[in-house]
This record gives structure tokens, sequence and C-alpha cells, in this order.
């Protein structure tokens, strides 16, 4: 399937969901399978329906530096645990939404220079369109506020060297085997934690296996 042809079954699943109330879009998926491309091309699809899309990222709820870390840097219990801050994405956003309440914020701390941000709060549309995208977002506490919930099934082999890559197109200081170090010692485990304790890719509506970008296929759907 071409992601032209991904885009367009999404969005229809999407705009067919009736709800008078915005609709909760997650997309989950352990690091680099694709997530925050696949949620801003489907955000930018939706668009052109003419309805309000609110565009958010768990990247906007981190834990400050000292809580993330507190069991130690390479601690993979402390990713799953301790990286973000579940009541405030529900307090800040979900829980808004689907109440009916539609004051949100998409963000409230910047983890890059670890402190707290002032993100204007905004006001939904009854038809809006939450489109989030997070590793661990399926987890018990997040589960019940989705409407629908999307899962990028990549293996660890592939997101690894795609962290690689990635990194190296951003000139980071890491070197190769500092970030496969890095995976293996604490993302890896971490998701695999998460797979065991919350088994997200069971929990989801859509299923794509998204291990070549260029041509995903629908596991499972819906429709």
């Amino acid at each position: 399937m071409r992601t032209d042809s991904l885009l367009n079954h999404l969005s229809e699943v999407i705009l067919g969901y009736k709800k008078d109330l915005p609709i909760l879009v997650g997309i989950d998926g352990v690091d680099a399978s694709g997530k925050t491309t696949l949620a801003d091309n489907l955000a930018d699809r939706l668009e052109e329906s003419g309805r309000q899309i609110i565009r958010a990222s768990i990247d906007g709820f981190h834990n400050p530096r000292a809580i993330r870390y507190r069991t130690g840097r390479n601690s993979p219990y402390g990713y799953y645990h301790d990286s973000f801050n579940h009541q405030l994405i529900i307090d800040k956003l979900l829980k808004p939404l689907r109440s009916g309440d539609l004051k949100y914020k998409t963000a409230v701390f910047d983890y890059r220079i670890d402190t707290e941000v002032n993100v204007p709060g905004k006001k939904a549309d009854r038809d809006a369109i939450l489109i989030m995208d997070g590793i661990f977002i399926f987890r018990p506490e997040l589960l019940n506020y989705w409407d629908i919930k999307i899962f990028l099934d990549v293996g660890f082999d592939v997101t690894v060297q795609r962290a690689i890559k990635r990194a190296k197109d951003k000139e980071s200081f890491d070197s190769e085997q500092e970030i496969i170090d890095t995976y293996n010692c604490r993302y890896v485990p971490g998701q695999k934690l998460y797979f065991q304790e919350a088994n997200p890719k069971d929990k989801a509506d859509i299923v794509i296996d998204n291990a070549d970008y260029d041509n995903p296929v629908i596991i499972r759907t819906v429709r």
C-alpha cells in the first residue's frame, strides 16, 4: 500500500466516526517507528475536511530530568514509568476534550531545556479532531480516552537503525555505538516492559506494519 492510500483510509475511518465531541486519535509505536511522520501527514490530510485539527505529541508532557532518570539513565523501568506525566496529559488535554469542557493545552514541559512551559490554553470546536502521537499512550491510565487507536508495528532491528540515521541527520554528538547501547539498555527493554504490561498492539483498533515507510501494510483495521 502506498502512503497516500493509507492516509486516505485513515481519514475515511476518522471522518466516519460519529461523535458530538472531539474525536481523539492516538498513534502509538516504539521509538523511530514513524509515529510523528504519520501523525503530521494525517493531520495535514484531515485539514482538507475543514474541521479543526489539534496536533499534539507526548513529547510536550515529559517529566523533569530528575524524575525521568531517578532510577538511572539506563533504567528500562524508569523509561516506561517515569518519562512522562500521564496525569497532566489527562488533565490538560484528553479529559477536557472528552468531557466537553473543550479548554485544552498541547504541552506543559520542554524536555530540551528541562523546564515547564506556559503554552496558552485553547478551546476546541465540538467537531475537532485530536491527532496525538507518542510512545506508551495506550497504557492503562490513558487507554480509555482514545476513540481511535493506531499502532505502528516495526521491529526493534529496524527502529535502532532508523535511530542511528536520525542522529546522524541531526548531527548528534553521540556515536553509533552509544546510540546502540542506549537502545539496548534503556529504550528496547523499556518498550518490551510496556508490551508485557499493557499489550498495546492488541488494544489498538488499527495496526500498521510500518517497516517500509513507502509501503505501509494495514494488518488490522476497523473497517
